[in-house]
């Protein structure tokens, strides 16, 4: 019998709580990767290195505090991987309001919560001011124009460059859920900045993720990636996501 046989009604409590897991944001949701090795003991770990060492099967430990009080609000196990530790916080969130009725106005943490789609879930959905480093990935270190050198019109849903040129969208989203901006080939090609821009393509190009106005969300401390404004608002604020731990599943 092939493993795409197997019965899940007789299958073993391992098996059946890895079925029971596939859709949980902290589990089998939190990536579409097909994970490189699975365990027949524990098919829901996770294969890690991320303590620079052997790599082991583990889990992952997530805290949401409450830095006003120094109490652990919520604790939730997730796979090791960032976007399960993402989905975890989301289900610590709202988990603790159903419990206790208390619901964070701002949240603390690192840059792995700095995702546009979670930036998104915070501020639009949620309402809670993020304290958190984006992910970021637009800066360029070749010399040329990074995408915070182009001004973003929200109205217009256009891009203006340094040379005062437009690039615009066909509002298409790929699957890496962000929109492409092009600017024009012959205004490029005959831009005097060209080389300051796009030198070896025929015409500048900006990713934006479609939750990328989430960003503009985060309290401005966060803006230059630093999370040490957010030391002093401890004293009269609400809840932090503290870093994760892996620990063996064994």
């Amino acid at each position: 019998m092939s493993p795409k046989d197997i019965d899940p009604v007789q299958a073993r409590r391992a098996v059946k709580e890895y079925l029971a897991t596939l859709d949980d944001p902290a589990y089998g949701a939190a990536s579409d990767v097909t994970p490189k090795f699975v365990s027949p003991s524990d098919p829901a770990a996770q294969w890690t290195g991320a303590l620079r060492n052997a790599a082991f099967f583990a889990y992952a430990d997530n805290y949401l505090i409450d830095v006003k009080f120094g109490i652990i609000m919520d604790v939730e196990a997730s796979r090791a991987i960032r976007q399960a530790e993402v989905g975890a916080s989301q289900t610590m969130i709202e988990r603790t309001e159903a419990c206790f009725g208390i619901k964070p106005t701002w949240l603390a943490a690192d840059t792995a919560y700095g995702s546009a789609a979670n930036l998104d879930w915070l501020v639009n959905q949620q309402g809670i001011a993020p304290h958190v480093p984006v992910i970021d990935k637009s800066q360029r270190e070749d010399g040329t124009f990074s995408r915070e050198d182009f001004i973003y019109d929200e109205m217009r849903d256009v891009y203006t460059c340094p040379a005062g040129k437009t690039l615009a969208t066909t509002g298409h989203v790929n699957s890496d859920h962000a929109l492409r901006y092009l600017g024009s080939v012959p205004a490029c090609r005959a831009c005097p900045l060209k080389a300051k821009c796009c030198p070896n393509m025929p015409a500048r190009r900006i990713v934006r993720d479609v939750n990328e106005a989430a960003r503009d969300g985060r309290p401005h401390a966060c803006q230059n990636g630093s999370l040490r404004a957010i030391a002093p608002l401890s004293q009269e604020g609400r809840d932090a996501v503290r870093a994760p731990q892996a620990h063996s599943a064994a």
